[in-house]
């Protein structure tokens, strides 16, 4: 099963997150499969491949709850 998460990056007290399709097992920051877009929590900046997106919901990938209002709010 792949789910669609966010994978930690930037620095410390700085943090920047790619939004990736993964193996449900693989660890936070572990290997992705897929790299869908970026998220900035600090600025509220998002970025979202939204084809891609769909791509991966249609192909029965599960987004955390995090990432499903990510997702809602860029397909706005």
């Amino acid at each position: 099963m792949v789910k669609i998460r966010l994978k930690k990056m930037g620095r410390k007290k700085l943090p920047v997150y790619k939004i990736v399709v993964a193996e449900a097992m693989s660890k936070r920051d572990g290997r992705a499969v897929d790299i869908l877009g970026t998220y900035n929590p600090k600025s509220k900046e998002l970025q979202l491949d939204v084809e891609k997106t769909k791509e991966w919901l249609a192909k029965g990938a599960e987004p955390t709850p995090r990432v499903a209002s990510l997702i809602k709010k860029a397909m706005q």
